[in-house]
This record gives C-alpha cells, sequence and structure tokens, in this order.
C-alpha cells in the first residue's frame, strides 16, 4: 500500500482518518525505513533512530525525570531546534491523522492555538504556544509539528527557532528531518508506543555534538 497521503477538493494533503500521510518520495528522500537506508553511511545509533552527522548537528537526549527513559532526541541545527519521536503504527494504516487532532486539544487547554497547513511532509500544524519560562509572562511561541507515516512507524518531528518563520531556515531543518532514518525492530509493539530509544553506545553524556 502507498504511504502517499490522498488528497481531497477541500483541503490539498487532508487525509483520511486511517490513510498514512507521508511524502510521495518518502521511501527514497526520506525520513527512511531502515530497511531502505545505506547500510555503509555513518548513522549514530539512537535505538529507535538512527541521524546522520552533518556539520554544525548539536544532538540532546531528552530524559523522563522519574524512569530515566529516553523519550525524544533533540536536534539544535542551522539556528532551530527539531525533537522527533518514533512511534509503533500498524502495517497498513497511519497515525498522523488522529495525533494531530490530540496536539491541537493539548495546545488549546494551554491558551494556545493552532493552523493547520500543508507543508513538504503533507499535512502539519502551526502552533502558537504561551510561553512558560520566568520572565516570559504573555510571550508565545511558534513551533511547527509535523509527522510522517512510514512502514509500521510514525515519526514525530516539533520544529521551533528560525525554522519555524524563516523559509530558508525551514528547508534546512525539513533536510534534516528526511535524513532520520527510523529502526522499528521485529518486536511486536502496540500502536503508539514509543520505539526505545538509548544513548549513543560511544557518548557518556546525554549532549553531544555530531559534526
Amino acid at each position: 500500500m502507498s504511504d502517499t497521503t490522498p488528497t481531497s477538493p477541500e483541503f490539498p494533503g487532508q487525509a483520511d482518518e486511517q490513510a498514512k500521510s507521508a511524502p510521495e518520495d518518502r521511501a527514497i528522500a526520506g525520513p527512511l525505513d531502515e530497511n531502505e537506508a545505506n547500510p555503509v553511511r555513518p548513522y549514530v545509533d539512537l535505538g529507535g533512530v538512527k541521524i546522520l552527522p552533518r556539520e554544525g548537528l548539536h544532538l540532546r537526549l531528552e530524559v523522563e525525570e522519574g524512569s530515566q527513559r529516553v523519550v525524544a532526541v533533540g536536534l539544535d541545527y542551522a539556528g532551530s531546534t527539531l525533537q522527533v519521536q518514533p512511534f509503533a503504527a500498524p502495517r497498513s494504516s497511519g497515525l498522523w491523522h488522529e495525533i494531530r487532532e490530540q496536539i491541537t486539544d493539548q495546545i488549546a487547554k494551554q491558551g494556545g492555538t493552532t493552523k493547520l497547513s500543508v507543508g513538504p511532509f503533507g499535512p502539519e500544524l502551526l502552533a502558537e504556544i504561551p510561553a512558560t519560562a520566568p520572565g516570559e509572562a504573555g510571550s508565545t511561541r511558534l513551533a511547527r509539528f509535523v509527522g510522517v507515516d512510514g512502514p509500521r512507524w510514525f515519526l514525530r518531528g516539533v520544529i521551533a527557532g528560525d525554522g519555524a518563520v524563516n523559509a530558508e531556515a525551514a528547508a534546512k531543518i525539513e533536510d534534516l528531518f528526511r535524513s532520520v532514518v527510523v529502526v522499528r525492530g521485529t518486536t511486536p509493539m502496540p500502536p503508539r508506543d514509543l520505539i526505545p530509544l538509548h544513548m549513543p553506545k560511544t557518548a557518556s553524556t546525554d549532549e553531544t555534538t555530531i559534526d
């Protein structure tokens, strides 16, 4: 089954609730499945995802305080930040439509707003979120929520910084998202479960520059 989002006259890129949402060239241009990636490229292995090093790329692992489980990969690059999370998904249906609705609801509860648009990966959300840092009362921050349904996985990305407001910066961070490889593995997992992430085997801290 193709993992291309069907379009509708009402909203280009709008998917049926069960359809997969992904760029037409995903299997070639990414984000890639492990079976589609070049095995000789020098990826940084983080478990559920592999990251291709490039000059100026800084990697952060986001760790859940109580369980000490790695729950997301943060990438700082070219004035932007990209957070990625890989999830297990059904083989023949997608998760992005449902997850977009949940993100919209969560941001609304925080007092923020979202706007649905179509980007290079298909439907995406541009969110304006109230800032929570001390001294930032009344201010907001912009973030783009993007998602791609792959074979038995779903990859979510959150873009902030220059990549949320500037077209040139957006192209750079979108290329970084395209370069991510998802490693689903063969272990049975319920849909929507986070595919396990771990620190690079060569790293001794939760932050490393990979350039």
